[in-house]
């Protein structure tokens, strides 16, 4: 019998331990730590944050979907991993600690012949002074943010009611944050639900990113095919933030949050400030930063995890210059390069480069985001990781027959643009490749045929029925498996 443990259980955990299990049956184990005992449909956190969609319309609880599937859960953190084992066993293992009810502060030893590592982000609020729930912002990267976000859109609703004009920041949070997509979600959300209420005269919304251009989206921007004209991201991005009264900061990095004002620098070294009665700032991702040791209990972290906590992969770490990149230095696999029983999927693997052209301001800061790699793409890299290891277990497959490079891989997008069945909106885009190929592609980067964005009520309806479908398929209902990642 072989197991295989997967640390994470969001999209790109789930997907992979839902189809480790359906490939592999009963004669093998499957086990998922994660410490929260819900999953969540985490693109719809921006429903929950604007009020539209209730907590338990985006999440369930593991355990009952699990047990059916008859996947062994431990909602528990993982501390430290040893893929050699130790002085009292050859079997690697990871060290967890629960944090269930019953079991909180216990640790345990949890063996493993496969291990998959999809964690995600850890969310580094404190890498911006000021910044996070806690302090002076507010953010929608969890359901109980998303719910207590709401909570306080609600209040600035009602101070528009009574006549008190009101100032919304929204956008990235540290200098190098990724997850725009997310942000700018939020924002024309807000917009809409303002304007809905006929307070637009109420309000100044403020759009504020790290990005060079408008559009970047951590992946350099794209020229989209959209109403039968090529055009970029930047002038779309421009056009629809304009449409909902929304006026912008670029090449900004967060660096400090007081009550009601963000402090900020440009990426031409000026110190800057920005007001604020409402804040939704997305903070900077890292790994989970735990440890891992050899068999000696030598701290063996830099080996394989990169500086910034993410798990290295099968991918070119050499740090060349960014004008020499391709497609090529992108993973594959996701398999370890040390140790080839161990994966990282999703957000948990660390990208070898920037996708946006890095950018440095005069006093030495980086400002440009990070790669994104969440939504679809997490999802493809889960299943594809998931079949190359159930294929090992049964055949004793020695080559990888299932692989997932971003730079050929392609993507969906639809970004919620105000939540309404007749009146609502949604902008489409289809991405291909994720990562640009200027050699396939010199002119565009990308495939244009493949590369769209439209805006419009049907956008809104399939983002919809997505929600439904995902939710659908991460349940486990019937015929889960037939459904897109």
């Amino acid at each position: 019998m072989a197991r295989v443990v997967v640390l994470g259980a969001g999209i790109s955990g789930h997907t992979s331990a839902a189809f480790l299990k359906k490939m592999l049956g009963k004669k093998h184990e499957v086990i998922v730590v994660s410490p929260s005992q819900y999953y969540q449909w985490v693109p719809s956190n921006i429903w929950v944050g604007i009020g539209k969609m209730k907590v338990d319309q985006v999440r369930f609880k593991l355990n009952k979907v699990y047990n059916r599937w008859g996947i062994i859960f431990k909602q528990a953190k993982a501390t430290t991993i040893h893929p050699e084992g130790d002085s009292t066993t050859d079997s690697p293992f990871v060290s967890i600690e629960y944090v269930s009810e019953d079991k909180n502060g216990e640790t345990e030893k949890v063996e493993y012949d496969y291990l998959v590592n999809a964690t995600g982000p850890k969310l580094r609020f404190d890498l911006t002074e000021g910044l996070g729930p806690d302090n002076n912002t507010l953010s929608v990267c969890t359901f109980s943010h998303a719910d207590h976000t709401w909570n306080e859109l609600q209040k600035r609703i009602e101070l528009m009611k009574q006549g008190k004009k009101q100032r919304f920041l929204i956008g990235t949070g540290h200098p190098t944050a990724t997850c725009q997509g997310a942000a700018f979600e939020y924002a024309l959300n807000v917009a809409f639900e303002i304007r809905k209420r006929k307070l637009s005269h109420m309000a100044d919304i403020t759009w504020i990113t790290n990005e060079y251009e408008l559009g970047d989206f951590g992946m350099g921007g794209a020229y989209v095919k959209r109403g039968g004209y090529i055009t970029s991201t930047k002038v779309f991005t421009e056009s629809v933030l304009s449409e909902y009264d929304i006026t912008w900061i670029k090449r900004a990095g967060i660096k400090k949050v007081e009550p009601g004002i963000a402090h900020y620098e440009t990426l031409d070294g000026e110190e800057k400030s920005v007001e604020f009665d409402f804040s939704m700032l997305i903070p900077a991702f890292t790994g989970q930063g735990f440890k891992a040791f050899n068999k000696q209990g030598e701290d063996i972290t830099d080996v394989v995890f990169a500086p910034n906590g993410f798990m290295k992969v099968d991918a070119d770490y050499s740090g060349k210059a960014f004008e020499d990149w391709s497609i090529n230095d992108w993973p594959q696999t996701y398999q370890n390069p040390t140790y080839s029983n161990m994966y990282a999927t999703g957000i948990a693997f660390a990208p070898p480069h920037s996708i946006s052209k890095p950018m440095t301001s005069p006093n030495g800061t980086k400002i440009f985001p990070a790669p994104p790699r969440t939504g679809m793409p997490s999802g493809v890299i889960g299943k594809i990781v998931a079949q190359n290891i159930a294929e090992f277990i049964k055949k004793g497959a020695t080559e990888h027959k299932h692989t997932a490079n971003m730079g050929r891989m392609g993507a969906a997008c639809i970004v919620s643009a105000g939540y309404s069945l007749t009146h609502g909106q949604g902008a489409t885009m289809t991405v291909s490749p994720i990562v640009p190929d200027y050699e396939k592609y010199p002119q565009w980067g990308r495939d244009i045929e493949a590369t769209v964005g439209e805006m419009g009520l049907a956008g809104h309806w399939i983002k919809l029925f997505l929600h439904y479908m995902f939710i659908h398929k991460a349940k486990g209902y019937p015929l889960w498996w037939l459904l897109p990642e």
